[in-house]
């Protein structure tokens, strides 16, 4: 008989584990699309003299983060004009990627938060993370390249320990 069948409190160490690796790869989706729709918003005030607006037409400016519909960009600016110049990525994709990541991000984020099909999530998650990797390899960003390979690392890590996923909806897939 298996420790944890005479025992069933000594899976909890991996339960637990596997809760916190969902968890955090389920908040790093889920923020990571929706910063897809932040930008700022700059504005130009006068500035007051002595409580009144100054006669010298002195300006300040600043600029605040906001989160909208008509801020979204899946991949940024100076990026899609990268990629624009790549001969292995036509705009079609492009723009279809752009208007993709984001919103695959938070859905993969929530799937897995919420425990629903966590393999296929977690396997989508892997996906969406090998296209950004695909990515910046064609722009030779190595740094980046590492960074998702962690990731993935972490990914493949949680579909190792699934078996031990609690709380979930659709547990089979």
């Amino acid at each position: 008989m298996s420790e944890t069948a005479k025992n069933p409190t000594s899976d909890f160490g991996h339960v637990f584990g596997f809760w916190l690796l969902r968890l955090w790869l389920s908040v790093r989706a889920i923020l990571a699309g929706v910063e897809k729709y932040a930008g700022t918003e700059t504005s130009d005030e006068v500035v007051d003299i002595g409580g009144s607006p100054n006669e010298y037409g002195l300006t300040a400016s600043g600029s605040e983060k906001v989160y909208g519909l008509d801020q979204y960009s899946g991949v940024p600016r100076a990026l899609y004009d990268k990629f624009l110049d790549e001969p292995l990525v036509s705009e079609f994709a492009l723009n279809l990627y752009d208007t993709a990541l984001g919103p695959a991000l938070i859905l993969v984020g929530l799937g897995l938060l919420f425990g629903i099909a966590t393999r296929l999530s977690l396997f989508a998650m892997g996906l969406i993370y090998i296209s950004l990797t695909g990515g910046l390899i064609l722009l030779k960003q190595d740094a980046g390249v590492a960074w998702l390979g962690i990731h993935i690392i972490l990914v493949a890590f949680a579909l190792m320990n699934v078996q031990h996923n609690r709380l979930a909806i659709l547990k089979k897939c």
